[in-house]
């Protein structure tokens, strides 16, 4: 007979305890202990008997040849980028994102095009039943694609039925919360089950060579809703992220072990599903508005993509004795020092002010070249002073007002050249040799200071004095 130990398991982070108690010490959240029941497995073959030894594996050298892991490409170009270049078999992903982001329609999708490539493809919900699979397939146009459908949540009979016929290219398991194995008692969704569901999963998908993507919840948070350890198992977490009331989906890499973690897939969610944006630029700066103070175009890179962006910012007086600091799509610390530069190196106050700042299109950048071009945004806003509608910004801000400068420069001016900006304020120490025609005009700057003033002469003559004195 199995010998069951009742135990308190922190359903945040997994951390497990003998008594129950209000706080999980391991990650500090409150009332997240449940009570779960789970199976201990007996090492001894019998009572009085030695516990059974292992078996022998053998010992390979660490030189030897190797062979690039082969792929299986998806047949949609955005999501093949995100991965590294296509499906690896035998390998799990892990796809996180906000409720009604489109993570099921993005999967139906992959699944219809390796199904109409001639691969077998299985997609197996938990949360909805296979004639609600299908209304959602024909919604799309994919109901002649030779999907196979189920609906089921017990992990045994999954790994048997799958097992039983021709082995499948992919398996979809949406979603990972609602699957159950009878190795553990505890209800469906908490750590031990969505733990020893995945190590099944993981253990078929190692041993037969499927590719296998499991669906995840998310938390209030954005992050992946069960045990972190759940991550740390399977070979790639994507992220699909996107506000709600934009039809852009950004689709990021978190983790992957056989590609790039700095790649990102643009969609755009129509009627028809999610349809591949190969020039993301272009949409996003599709709807700019021209000629309006506090608005600056951003020259990024999101892996190997250069990428151009809007900044909007805007400042108002405040009447509260703590103004608000609001960012979408940035890092609030990022946004805090930008404003500490200004106020300690430039002269410009904004301790009055209530600042908003936000990136169009729904996008979140995440490295620092983003700072001159938030800079910008501000202090145009501030002043009044609307930028140059032809140009695009991107430099970092250290602490002592300098700009430095940033990776991969002659990309970003490519693209916006490519775009048909006419002029790039640029790092002064980056500024790259030999600039070929049709680039834009490169003004470079050297501090945050000298792009203030540059600013602060368009400003307006019923603009407020963007620099006060110190007496004032």
């Amino acid at each position: 007979m199995s010998k069951r130990a009742a135990s308190f398991i922190c359903q945040n982070c997994g951390a497990a305890y003998g008594r129950w108690q209000g706080k999980c010490e391991a990650c500090g959240e409150w009332n997240t202990l449940a009570e779960e029941e789970a199976v201990a497995p007996l090492r001894a073959r019998g009572p009085g008997k030695a516990p059974g030894k292992g078996r022998l594996f053998a010992l390979e050298p660490l030189s030897g040849e190797t062979h690039d892991a082969p792929r299986l490409p998806s047949g949609i170009a955005e999501f093949d980028r995100v991965t590294g270049g296509g499906l690896v078999r035998g390998s799990v992903l892990l796809v996180g994102g906000d409720p009604g982001i489109g993570k099921s329609t993005l999967l139906i999708q992959v699944a219809a095009a390796l199904a109409r490539a001639g691969r077998r493809a299985v997609y197996i919900s938990g949360e909805e039943a296979t004639a609600q699979v299908r209304l959602r397939a024909e919604r799309l146009s994919l109901g002649d694609a030779p999907v196979e459908l189920a609906s089921e949540t017990a992990i045994e009979d999954i790994l048997a039925t799958l097992a039983a016929g021709e082995l499948p290219s992919l398996i979809v398991i949406d979603s990972i919360q609602t699957m159950w194995t009878d190795t553990v008692e505890s209800a469906p969704g908490t750590v031990t089950q969505v733990r020893a569901s995945a190590q099944a999963l993981i253990r078929f998908a190692k041993k037969t060579g499927a590719c296998i993507i499991l669906v995840g919840h998310v938390t209030k948070d954005g992050q992946i809703a069960g045990p972190r350890v759940v991550e740390h198992m399977v070979d790639a977490v994507l992220s699909f992220e996107g506000e709600g009331s934009h039809q852009f989906r950004i689709l990021r890499a978190v983790k992957n072990r056989f590609g790039p973690t700095d790649e990102i897939g643009v969609f755009e969610m129509t009627g028809l599903g999610l349809r591949e944006v190969m020039n993301p630029s272009e949409l996003f700066l599709s709807e700019r508005d021209l000629g309006s103070p506090g608005t600056a175009v951003f020259a990024g890179i999101e892996g190997t993509r250069p990428l151009l962006v809007e900044i909007q910012a805007l400042v108002a007086p405040s009447t509260l004795g703590t103004p608000r600091r609001a960012v979408v799509g940035w890092d609030q610390n990022r946004l805090s020092m930008v404003i500490a530069v200004l106020d300690a190196h430039c002269g410009v106050r904004l301790s009055g002010h209530d600042v908003y700042l936000n990136v169009a299109g729904g996008l979140r950048i995440q490295e620092p070249a983003a700072d001159m071009a938030a800079a910008a945004a501000l202090v145009s806003s501030l002043a009044n002073a609307p930028l140059p509608a032809d140009a695009v910004y991107f430099g970092e801000v250290s602490l002592s007002g300098a700009i430095r400068p940033v990776s991969q420069c002659a990309a970003r001016l490519k693209e916006a050249a490519k775009l048909g900006f006419a002029k790039a304020f640029i790092p002064e120490a980056g500024r790259p040799e030999g600039l070929s025609d049709g680039q834009p005009a490169v003004a470079a700057i050297g501090t945050l200071a000298a792009l203030v003033a540059d600013i602060a002469a368009r400003g307006s003559a019923r603009a407020p004095r963007l620099v006060k004195d110190d007496e004032s």
